[in-house]
């Protein structure tokens, strides 16, 4: 079995490019054979339990589920994240997401002054990429993250212990909000809420379709930003003065989420786009 009997199976699915790059991602993860290993023949060499091993993971990736749950592992902000069927997998894009918070919020006068941590409320967390990500990355913050889904809260709290972050985890719907959460205050609020429309099912890949979570993905072809009035009706009493809300959106609505903000007393509201380009992020401060 060659490198390039192994790649040649996905190239149906991914194309040559990407094919190459994921047998080249699960050689040097699971098998630890480095790039020169891998163009010296060395997939060769493996030993037969490797061998059988690897038979498995190439069943499971020509049945198109994604590299990330085979693998059960996927890269964000520098660090590797547990991932499996129960969560939606990190996207660069919303790395974007963390670093303009991050930028925004990290203040040099922190370094001298420390003042009363910034409270931090991560809504439908998932693997809680971006909760551990601005628990280690933003300074002197205290990250509270909320999901509807126990399994995804697992997820996430093994990637609070694998990192070592302090993160609050609770079990809380956006949509019917527990009298505790309706009493907490919040100085930043994040989300990448569900936001693609059950009618795009059509144009996305089967990988996503069979193997991610629904409930992280869709939402009503009605009523696309459900989960955003949601999330800004809350914050318009959970947010401090002068608090920030912080969205990833589908660039398909994102007018509609800024006009709804505005319409909700929201101010300073500004648009971001993602590293393809396309306006994904929106900024909004409470009035």
């Amino acid at each position: 079995m060659t490198y390039q009997d192994l790649w040649h199976r996905l190239v149906p699915l991914y194309g040559e490019g990407e094919a190459q790059s994921i047998i080249r991602l699960v050689l040097e993860v699971k098998f630890g054979l480095s790039l020169t290993d891998i163009y010296t023949g060395k997939v060769n060499e493996i030993s037969r339990d490797a061998a059988e091993e690897l038979d498995k993971i190439m069943q499971r990736l020509a049945s198109s589920e994604p590299v990330q749950y085979v693998l059960g592992m996927e890269k964000f902000c520098g660090r590797s994240f547990k991932v499996a069927p129960g969560v939606l997998i990190p996207r660069p894009e919303t790395e974007v997401l963390c670093r303009w918070i991050e930028v925004d919020n990290n203040h040099p006068y922190c370094a001298l002054q420390p003042p009363v941590p910034l409270q931090v409320l991560d809504v439908g967390t998932g693997s809680g990429c971006i909760a551990v990500t601005l628990a280690l990355d933003l300074y002197n913050s205290a990250v509270t993250a909320w999901d509807i889904s126990a399994d995804a809260l697992l997820i996430a709290r093994d990637n609070v212990h694998r990192w070592d972050s302090s993160v609050v985890l609770q079990m809380e719907d956006i949509l019917s909000i527990s009298a505790t959460a309706k009493e907490q205050k919040w100085d930043i609020i994040v989300s990448n809420p569900p936001y693609i429309c059950d009618k795009e099912r059509s144009s996305m890949a089967e990988n996503v379709l069979k193997y991610e979570p629904e409930t992280a993905l869709f939402v009503p072809d009605n009523d696309p930003i459900k989960f955003y009035r949601a999330i800004a009706e809350y914050g318009v009493t959970a947010l401090t003065d002068e608090g920030k809300l912080y969205f990833e959106t589908n660039p398909l609505y994102i007018y509609k989420v800024k006009d709804m903000l505005s319409n909700l007393g929201y101010k300073q509201i500004e648009l971001k786009e993602d590293q393809f380009g396309k306006q994904r992020f929106v900024k909004a401060m409470r009035g």
